[in-house]
């Protein structure tokens, strides 16, 4: 398939949208949603948690495995050929172009609010997320997953984190959530929880997420630099 895509992470991005992937009905350019819908926020979707320091328990992580190294030279090979624009809530997932095994990295990117999800260099599935506000925002860089809990509850916010994939360990994780225009998360990646769920089948600890901000690739480039 020819043409660039948005990355969500280091590469998202769809064809059929010449060259990036916009989520329907926000700006050309998104802006995160306002501080009174962050406000509803809180009670709908789920919050980060930061790692207790206070004696407060937190679901246990999955016992660690070794992630498949992720070469240099990963390459994108396929993309899922989604038309139109990724509306929140929508989600699309289909491996059947993708083989059996072979590493997992994960892009999301912040103009877009896509997250895609790749085998091999074979793109699996691709949704509209929520991010963070201007006030707690989602931070652009690599990060390894670090835990994972298919049940976990905020002890900070007291919400729940269906599928939950710590990032950082100030509470930046991927996990399930209500995704819909005008909500917004602390600083989290909300996914819609049937994807969620799909995501956390495939990743192992140790598994990388791309976070970045309109980077542009083809079929065929580097889907990571380093």
């Amino acid at each position: 398939m020819k043409g660039r895509i948005l990355l969500a992470t280091a590469v998202v991005g769809l064809a059929a949208i010449a060259g990036g992937l916009l989520v329907a009905n926000p700006p050309a350019k998104p802006e995160p949603a306002s501080l009174a819908a962050a406000e509803v926020a809180e009670a709908k979707v789920a919050a980060p948690d930061p790692i207790a320091e206070n004696g407060v328990a937190q679901a246990p992580a999955v016992e660690p495995e070794e992630a498949p190294a992720v070469s240099n030279e990963f390459t994108i090979k396929h993309i899922l050929p989604i038309e139109g624009p990724i509306k929140y809530g929508e989600w699309h997932w289909d491996e059947s172009e993708a083989p059996a095994e072979g590493p997992i990295v994960i892009t999301v990117d912040l103009d877009a609010r896509v997250l895609s999800i790749f085998r091999n260099g074979y793109e699996i599935g691709a949704a509209a997320v929520l991010l963070g506000t201007e006030d707690k925002p989602t931070p652009l860089g690599v990060f390894p997953i670090t835990q994972k809990a298919r049940h976990h509850v905020s002890n900070l916010y007291d919400a729940e984190m269906p599928y939950m994939q710590r990032l950082t360990n100030d509470g930046i994780t991927l996990h399930g959530s209500k995704v819909e225009w005008g909500y917004a998360s602390h600083g989290c990646i909300g996914m819609p929880e049937p994807f969620a769920a799909k995501v956390f089948a495939q990743t192992k600890l140790g598994d990388r997420v791309f976070i970045t901000r309109g980077k542009m690739v083809g079929l065929g480039d580097s889907l990571v630099d380093s």
